[in-house]
């Protein structure tokens, strides 16, 4: 599995010959690794609809000709733009072409700016995203919640993807017990440093995750782990 950082919480997925976009925010997002238009991929999964995190779904389903994977109330948002999507709700799990989705709860808000509407768009989810034998937690935006930790127990997770901006999600003080509890021995830092209100070190970060014995990896936007 090879995982791509995008840019605040956006993240390219490939394995098994199959590219997935989870939350992939690039028109406006000063840290964005490429364009919209340049990302192609089999798949765009939206753990929520704020626009740090959907606003290019639809675009890039478009030039893509894949499908989007949502709660079902944003699907259906997203679908009225004339493009494939697929509505799901918490707990539960949608299979394609090798790729397997299941959605998790997350502690968020979650709503879809439409011109001058904004339109509620369903639950904030979390993402669990197999492919190629490996399995990626990205939680979506989201508070610390003790039911990370049954998550973690009940899934093989290989790596997690989580927050620690604070402000807006939990901070790196609760990103660490998230860490901890999900159970993934590689964790990488999203929702962060994009905007001012949300800075943090990366780096510390990761140094903090050491110390539980978890390898922290802080990506560049275009930087890829690879995980054998």
């Amino acid at each position: 599995m090879r995982i791509t950082f995008l840019g605040h919480s956006g993240l390219l997925v490939e394995a098994g010959g199959k590219r997935v976009a989870i939350d992939p925010f690039l028109t406006g997002n000063p840290m964005a690794a490429m364009r919209a238009e340049q990302l192609k991929v089999d798949g765009v999964v939206l753990t929520h609809g704020h626009g740090d995190h959907a606003s290019d779904a639809a675009k890039i389903a478009a030039e893509c000709g894949c499908r989007i994977v949502a709660a079902v109330e944003l699907a259906g948002i997203l679908a009225r733009k004339g493009v494939q999507t697929v509505g799901m709700n918490l707990g539960g799990t949608y299979e394609w072409d090798g790729i397997r989705v299941k959605l998790t709860p997350a502690l968020h808000s979650s709503s879809y700016e439409d011109g001058d509407q904004v339109l509620y768009a369903g639950p904030a989810c979390g993402a669990l995203l197999t492919i190629g034998g490996k399995t990626l937690y990205h939680t979506g935006d989201t508070a610390l919640f003790s039911d990370l930790k049954l998550i973690g127990e009940r899934h093989r997770i290989d790596v997690a993807a989580l927050p620690i901006g604070d402000h807006f999600t939990m901070g790196p003080d609760d990103a660490l017990d998230a860490a901890a509890w999900i159970g993934a021995k590689r964790v990488i830092p999203l929702h962060y440093d994009t905007f001012p209100m949300i800075r943090q070190d990366g780096a510390a970060f990761a140094a903090r995750l050491a110390e539980r014995g978890i390898d922290g990896y802080p990506l560049k936007p275009g930087e890829t782990l690879t995980i054998e």
